[in-house]
């Protein structure tokens, strides 16, 4: 009934008989006319007020700066969004004050960061980036949105799609690593996945993608800092996965922390105002990260919060979070002919584009529906979904021995280490409301999978990151009782995420301690690791020859990981980012460049560590599987590529194995000669297949000029004719190699 009456009263209203326009609620009024229509009703005051988001107070995720009475401000119209408030009956109580006791009743939206799922939890994004699977990780998506949907929730911040070649970078864990290629497709698909077809359905939600741009690049890895890179290393690393989330529709970016070419990024022009609305012509709506608004000061470039909300909207940036800079400054600084209100009506009109395209005019309660909320959390059909996007988010990184899979032969499994019982940790970084209680951890999972077969014998040997020891004699006898033992290590989920720099990213505490003591018992060892980024593992390397890379994989973490370790399910994932040898080589990556003087062995003046390979530890692209996959020789249909043409190219895959499995077959190119230089490998296709043992098949890519084009300082996409290589495999270091050549009509 109050759907009905608030519609009803809004077409009635003033707006319909100022505008002219009829049902202002109906489907006939395009979208741009429906939103002039409210923007010529407007005052100044209203508008600005649509351009302030605050945070419910009892749920931050920042540092809060402001204290404030939240319903007098939203009934004074001085707020157009609200984040961190869930739950369908708690976001229907301030819709109704926006819609009831506000001039205009304009509603909001309220957001929050849903970056791996609301209650269900999935794996964490880098982990999710590892299984090479479009569909699981779309899909995953989907599940948040419709879970937090039902909850009231209209908007996620979500996806983070910053590339990143530093592990001790906490905010890693929220994106899809370092390479562009794949980062753009992962973009893509969890941009499908949280808005779907129609962004006013009851299960979609608005995603944004964050952060614009460069945050991956700050200075040693630490959060917040700053970003110093060409303009042609921002365009050719950096800005793909964002221009690809652009193309495939996503509702609102997000501004970042960081400062770039001198400029904080939430007041630069260049970023927000040339490319992102000018270049890529985008329409959508762009949102401040927490009080970065309110930091452009702080940065040193803008005098107080006037000064910051000045550079901020007039660089483009259409809404402030918890900054408090547009809604007590910006009316003053139009008063006084300082920014022109044309750019306070540009924001505003983004703001209320989205809102009718969430259907929030229509039906400001249409996601407020408790009913719905119980139905949907934490569903069946929902942890079976997560379940399997988290098998497939597994890393096979070393076999070395044959132990995996454990067979029947086991019947004494010795399960150790700090996060072999410990739900909460499962969970990882950014978990929305996901709660421990719903999780089914490692040692829930083994023993749940091995049933009466054999009997697990615990001992947590030591916490996580304490010099604490006392625990390594129990555990020791554990093991020596046992006949394999699992050792579960890694970070707890506050050890990644934001505001979670590390300088040293091996192990944390004494666990390394415990796992070679563990060794010395000598029963055969299977390490399950548990942690938000890539580790320095080069002493489990050459001592532990069963290293699972299990990540932090959510609420059906253990059931996935027993399913990989008993052989329910074949890994199959491929890394998303390299794993370094020490924190020294930092960055480390697979798409180098050549120096003027490339690695050779024995010579000293090239380009080289004394004390460490050049290469990663693990390759981006690297994974086991139970089988064994062979590739054949390239086959292209043509020695030449004529500009305006396609090259097909063939590889056989065999599965000469013992196990039916899943194999990521990966495409790489290049350029061997271009006006700037280009890295050894870049990635350009990858197609994930499932072979029966014994089975061949081959695997089909086409190039054609688009992806042999790379982009200039001035962001002219250009190409030249000459030599290529092209290379298949089943990683970037193990390939089959083609040359040919590109021409011009």
């Amino acid at each position: 009934m109050k759907t009905n009456r608030w519609i009803s009263t809004f077409c009635i209203g003033s707006i319909c008989m100022t505008c002219g326009i009829g049902n202002l609620a109906g489907a006939v009024t395009p979208v741009e006319a429906r939103v002039d229509s409210v923007l010529r009703l407007m005052t100044l005051t209203e508008k600005i007020g649509q351009m302030n988001q605050i945070s419910n107070t009892e749920e931050l995720t920042g540092q809060q700066i402001e204290y404030f009475d939240t319903k007098e401000l939203i009934k004074g119209g001085h707020v157009g969004s609200m984040l961190n408030v869930s739950g369908a009956e708690q976001t229907r109580r301030y819709q109704e004050i926006a819609v009831n006791d506000t001039r205009l009743r304009i509603p909001l939206i309220f957001g929050m960061d849903i970056v791996h799922g609301f209650k269900t939890i999935s794996p964490i994004p880098l982990a999710e980036s590892c299984s090479w699977n479009l569909d699981l990780i779309e899909q995953s998506a989907r599940v948040a949105a419709s879970e937090a949907t039902a909850a009231g929730l209209h908007w996620t911040f979500a996806p983070m799609v910053d590339i990143t070649r530093d592990p001790r970078w906490g905010r890693v864990i929220e994106g899809a690593g370092e390479d562009p290629y794949l980062g753009s497709a992962i973009a893509v698909a969890r941009v499908k996945g949280f808005q779907g077809d129609d962004l006013a359905a009851h299960n979609t939600m608005a995603a944004c993608a964050k952060h614009f741009a460069g945050y991956g690049a700050g200075e040693g890895g630490r959060e917040y800092n700053t970003v110093d890179i060409s303009e042609q290393r921002l365009r050719e690393l950096y800005l793909p996965p964002f221009a690809a989330a652009a193309e495939a529709g996503v509702a609102t970016f997000m501004t970042s922390f960081n400062e770039l070419m001198g400029v904080p990024a939430t007041g630069s022009s260049f970023l927000v105002r040339d490319i992102l609305k000018g270049e890529w012509n985008y329409d959508g709506m762009v949102v401040s990260d927490w009080s970065s608004v309110a930091e452009i000061a702080v940065h040193g470039v803008a005098e107080g919060k006037s000064g910051a909300a000045r550079l901020a909207v007039t660089a483009g940036c259409d809404m402030d979070m918890e900054g408090h800079c547009y809604v007590s400054e910006l009316e003053d600084l139009v008063r006084r002919g300082i920014v022109d209100e044309s750019l306070i009506d540009d924001a505003v009109r983004r703001i209320l584009r989205l809102k009718f395209e969430l259907g929030l005019f229509d039906d400001p309660y249409r996601y407020c529906d408790a009913g719905r909320e119980a139905r949907e959390t934490l569903s069946a059909e929902k942890r079976d979904a997560v379940r399997a996007m988290a098998r497939e988010s597994i890393v096979l990184l070393e076999n070395r021995d044959g132990i995996l899979p454990l067979s029947n032969r086991y019947k004494n499994i010795a399960l150790i280490g700090p996060l072999a019982d410990n739900p909460d940790d499962m969970l990882g970084s950014w978990c929305a409301l996901g709660n421990g209680k719903n999780v089914v951890d490692i040692r829930q999972g083994i023993e749940q999978a091995v049933g009466e077969s054999a009997t697990i014998h615990y001992a947590k040997g030591c916490d996580i990151e304490s010099d604490d020891r006392s625990g390594f004699p129990e555990a020791i006898r554990v093991a020596k009782s046992c006949d394999v033992a699992v050792v579960c290590l890694g970070e707890d989920r506050f050890m990644s995420g934001e505001g979670a720099s590390r300088a040293k990213i091996t192990l944390p505490g004494v666990q390394r301690e415990l796992l070679q003591e563990i060794k010395e018992t000598g029963t055969p060892i299977v390490l399950l690791l548990n942690n938000g980024r890539p580790l320095v593992l080069d002493w489990e390397k050459e001592h532990i020859g069963t290293i699972v890379e299990c990540w932090q994989l959510g609420v059906e973490a253990g059931n996935a990981i027993a399913d990989v370790l008993f052989g329910a399910y074949n890994p199959s994932g491929k890394l998303a980012m390299s794993f370094p040898y020490t924190e020294g080589q930092i960055p480390v990556y697979y798409n180098y460049k050549n120096t003027g003087r490339p690695y050779e062995p024995e010579m000293r003046y090239v380009s080289h560590y004394q004390d460490c390979p050049n290469e990663p530890l693990y390759s981006f692209g690297y994974g086991l599987s139970y089988t064994r996959f062979e590739y054949g020789a390239i086959e292209l249909d043509s020695d030449t590529l004529v500009e305006g043409n396609t090259l097909r190219v063939t590889v056989p895959v065999t599965n000469t194995g013992n196990y039916d499995g899943d194999e990521v077959v990966q495409l790489y190119i290049r350029d061997v000669c271009a006006r700037v230089t280009r890295p050894v490998k870049e990635l350009k296709g990858f197609e994930k297949i499932t072979l029966k043992k014994g089975e061949t098949r081959s695997v089909v890519f086409e190039l054609s000029l688009p992806d042999l084009e790379y982009v200039l300082a001035d962001g002219r996409r250009v190409w030249d004719p000459g030599m290529f290589e092209v290379f298949v495999g089943g990683n970037p270091d193990e390939v089959k190699k083609a040359e040919f050549m590109l021409v011009a009509k």
